[in-house]
């Protein structure tokens, strides 16, 4: 992969980014709101280190995140009924109701990603996809050894 290429792609993640930032801001939320819900809306229950993992949080901004949306009767903890010990994130009703006001504003920014990349869409989704459990799984190369 070229110089290039990583500096593409840093921009393309950046651009998306803020334009995604900016159309949830509109509906009165963040990205870090809007990624919690999506995953315990799709999934249902969460524990804390796998809604921190999606939302691509430290667990500590995660956990206080949470707190905040607890606060707005956004999501629910609830003990795990397999593990008293855990406690599992889920969606409320209007965290729900929430998501699907966000799901509107964001729209039409994936619907422009679709427009720009055209009928590659699902090659791209692939060659992300690989790419990041590509360097999920792969040690970082030791700059010491040569």
């Amino acid at each position: 992969m070229s110089d290039e290429t990583l500096r593409l792609l840093s921009m393309a993640e950046r651009a998306a980014t803020q334009r995604l930032d900016d159309a949830l801001r509109s509906a009165g939320a963040d990205l870090d709101q809007w990624r919690v819900l999506s995953l315990l809306a799709d999934r249902g229950g969460c524990p804390m280190n796998v809604v921190a993992e999606h939302a691509l949080m430290l667990a500590p901004k995660c956990s206080k995140l949470v707190d905040r949306m607890v606060s707005a009767n956004l999501v629910l903890r609830r003990p795990d009924e397999h593990d008293r010990r855990r406690v599992l994130i889920f969606a409320s009703a209007r965290g729900r109701a929430a998501l699907a006001r966000w799901d509107a504003a964001v729209a039409g920014v994936r619907d422009r990603f679709t427009e720009i990349v055209g009928s590659d869409v699902a090659v791209l989704d692939e060659l992300l996809r690989r790419l990041a459990t590509g360097m999920e799984r792969s040690p970082e190369p030791d700059p010491a050894a040569g």
